[in-house]
C-alpha cells in the first residue's frame, strides 16, 4: 500500500467505499452480472457481521456505505468480496459457449482481471455526511440515464428506504437515516433502459 494511502479503522464510523471493475469496463453491465455481486456481497455481509447502511451496483463500478467489521478490515473484506465474485464470475464465463474472440468477455478471460486492485474509503462521521452518501449512490443511474427514478433501478438500496421493500442484501443499519425523499408511486422493479 502506498505510504499516502491511509485507511482509518477503529473509528466505529461508517465508511463509504468505492471500486471498480479493472479498467473501468462496463463487467457489471449484464443484470445478471449485477444480481451474482449483490449474492455475493450478502453472504460477505453476513460472514463479516458488516451493518450496509446502502449500496448501489452500477456497470462499472460500485459503491456501500458500511461499518467497520467485528474482527477484521475493510481491506480484507473488501479483498473477500472482489475476490469471490471475480471467480463465480470467471467460472461463470469458462463454462459458457466460447465469447467472440475480440469480445469484452473473451478480453476479461484472456488477462483474468475483474477488480482495479484498490478501492476508495471516506469516513462518515455524522449523519449528514450518511445522508449526502445515501443520496449520492441512489441517484446515481438517474444521473447516468440509466434508469428515470432511482426506485427503477434494482440494484441499488433505495426501495428499502423509500418503500421499507427487502432486497437482495439486507439493509440492516440501527440508526436509520431519513433521507426526505418524497417517494412517487411504486415503480415497476426495474425500468432499467435494458440493453446498454
Amino acid at each position: 500500500m502506498p505510504a499516502r494511502l491511509r485507511r482509518a479503522y477503529g473509528t466505529g464510523y461508517l465508511h463509504f467505499i468505492t471500486f471498480s471493475c479493472y479498467q473501468r469496463r462496463p463487467l457489471l453491465r449484464a443484470p445478471q452480472c449485477r444480481d451474482l455481486f449483490l449474492r455475493i456481497l450478502e453472504e460477505t455481509r453476513r460472514g463479516y457481521s458488516l451493518i450496509v447502511v446502502g449500496y448501489v451496483v452500477m456497470p462499472e463500478h460500485v459503491h456501500l456505505l458500511i461499518s467497520e467489521p467485528d474482527q477484521s478490515t475493510h481491506s480484507v473484506v473488501m479483498q473477500v468480496l472482489k475476490q469471490r465474485f471475480a471467480r463465480a464470475l470467471l467460472d461463470r464465463l469458462r463454462h459458457r459457449n466460447a465469447p467472440p474472440p475480440a469480445s469484452l468477455w473473451s478480453t476479461v478471460l484472456q488477462e483474468g482481471h475483474v477488480w482495479q486492485r484498490r478501492f476508495y474509503d471516506f469516513v462518515v462521521w455524522n449523519p449528514h455526511k450518511r445522508a449526502e452518501k445515501l443520496r449520492y449512490m441512489h441517484e446515481n443511474p438517474v444521473h447516468r440515464g440509466l434508469v428515470s427514478a432511482p426506485g427503477g433501478w434494482k440494484w441499488s438500496s433505495f426501495r428499502h428506504y423509500a418503500y421499507d421493500e427487502r432486497g437482495p442484501v439486507l439493509v440492516n443499519e440501527q440508526q436509520p437515516v431519513k433521507l426526505n425523499w418524497k417517494a412517487p408511486p411504486l415503480p415497476a422493479a426495474n425500468d432499467e433502459r435494458e440493453a446498454r
